[in-house]
């Protein structure tokens, strides 16, 4: 007796089969339309999708003759960027009919194999065979690849600014907090008693250059017998 697993798989490839069975009754499949929002079968969105990946192969086939000359060369490059275009549409329209996604198989194969912005210019524009050797090529794609090496950078230093690099989760295990109220403790305690010598000093002073009724009456006793000595004696 088949397991639980291979009846499940015998059901889903008899489901593919009869979905494909039934793409397969679409009109004629003809020439390929000019927008793939007017194809509704997957069947024909798969054909016409093959059809464009063969004509962009035999384009970089192409454009590996430098001996085209600049202005064929521009252009079969235009081209084969054209059809990349096209191709991404077409991708797009299958996940719509219920296909493969294509567009995030071929994203993760370019970033498995570090190629995601190789030979690439402004907006993605790609530059395949002797393109890549026309006037200008080389700076635009150095410039762009500076470009990306600048915010791959940025994004793995962005990466690394947490909030413990701003100092906002310094408080949660509570030791900066508890040393803080200390030296504050330390601190008040040190200004208070300052406070309280410089009063205690001041009043200290102030008290002792004021002299009581009975040092007044004497300095007065003594001023008298000054002004007597002084006036006998003369």
């Amino acid at each position: 007796m088949a397991r639980p697993a291979e009846k499940a798989r015998a059901m889903l490839n008899k489901w593919v089969a009869m979905r494909e069975e039934s793409n397969a009754t679409a009109p004629v499949r003809g020439r390929r339309p000019k927008l793939a929002s007017e194809c509704n079968h997957l069947s024909d969105a798969e054909f016409y999708r093959n059809q464009i990946l063969r004509e962009i192969s035999g384009g970089i086939a192409k454009i590996q003759n430098p001996a085209l000359g600049e202005h064929t060369i521009r252009d079969l490059n235009d081209e084969i960027n054209r059809k990349l275009r096209e191709k991404y549409h077409w991708n797009r329209r299958i996940v719509e009919l219920g296909g493969v996604d294509y567009n995030a198989i071929e994203r993760k194969k370019q970033i498995e194999e570090g190629d995601t912005q190789s030979a690439a210019g402004p907006g993605g524009y790609r530059y395949f065979g002797a393109a890549k050797e026309l006037p200008g090529v080389a700076e635009i794609l150095e410039k762009q690849r500076t470009k990306l090496e600048t915010n791959i950078h940025k994004q793995s230093m962005d990466r690394k600014v947490t909030p413990a690099y701003f100092g906002w989760r310094d408080e949660e295990d509570g030791v900066l907090l508890e040393l803080e109220e200390a030296a504050f403790q330390q601190e008040r305690k040190r200004r208070k008693c300052s406070v309280i010598d410089v009063d205690s000093l001041l009043a200290e002073d102030y008290f002792q250059g004021i002299p009581t009724q009975e040092e007044m009456a004497q300095m007065l006793l003594e001023e008298k017998k000054q002004m007597l000595l002084a006036r006998f004696t003369i």
